[in-house]
């Protein structure tokens, strides 16, 4: 099991897809549990633990840099696309996110283990409970992972089916301005309260988000900077 996820990490660094971006976000933090469980179950000593346990935590630290997960969310884009992943809820980051994880990859190993040490018939049950629990907690995961700000020929597409349950499109002809939200903004939040900087989305006429219509809208990219470089790229009216 071990080797299976190393491998399926493996290829996951070298094929940067969103696909891939979730398969780390669940790998790396297990590689780390499992260094800490497997170095504590082997008898080393304190110094040891912490030794294997800080290089996991290091590799998996990496992982979840907002460069990063850039490069993986832009690496399923297409022609002259270019994605900008969104951060994640602080409604979901604080406790949501991390209980989804422990229970998709507790139903992952549980199973196989089980069977291991040959109680086969809580194994079997534990298989298949943990199918469709995986499951449902790699889709839930999943999406985080699909959430981004696309630029494309036509304007700026803000995919993002958590919190606004639809991708919607602003053609550049509509944009106005995009920079840095100030403090006493009464835009639209879109950010899921997400922690981070805010940009403003600023619309010539009013657009249907949300079943509310609105020319303002708020957003919290990952890397607020470069997004706002590329918008600049691309011509778009930076605040």
């Amino acid at each position: 099991m071990a080797w299976l996820a190393w491998g399926l990490v493996v290829v996951a660094v070298l094929v940067p897809r969103t696909v891939s971006l979730t398969a780390l976000r669940i790998g790396a933090p297990a590689a780390l549990a499992a260094a800490i469980w497997a170095s504590g179950r082997a008898g080393v000593d304190v110094a040891e633990i912490v030794a294997l346990a800080w290089t996991a935590a290091v590799a998996a630290a990496v992982l979840f840099l907002p460069a990063i997960t850039d490069a993986f969310v832009d690496g399923s884009s297409y022609g002259p696309e270019r994605r900008m992943s969104l951060r994640t809820p602080g409604t979901l980051l604080l406790g949501p996110v991390e209980l989804t994880w422990a229970v998709t990859v507790a139903a992952i190993v549980a199973g196989p283990l089980l069977l291991a040490a040959k109680a086969w018939l809580f194994g079997a049950v534990a298989l298949a409970a943990g199918a469709v629990a995986a499951r449902f907690g790699i889709v839930a995961l999943h999406r985080l992972s699909r959430r981004w700000l696309v630029f494309v020929p036509a304007g700026i597409v803000l995919h993002d089916h958590v919190v606004l349950g639809e991708a919607v499109l602003f053609p550049k002809a509509m944009v106005s301005g995009i920079g840095p939200a100030p403090s006493n903004s009464t835009a639209t939040d879109v950010t899921g309260r997400a922690l981070g900087l805010v940009l403003e989305l600023q619309l010539n006429e009013p657009n249907k988000i949300k079943s509310i219509d609105t020319d303002r809208l708020l957003f919290s990219p990952a890397r607020p900077g470069a997004l706002l470089r590329e918008a600049r790229e691309r011509g778009l009216p930076v605040t």
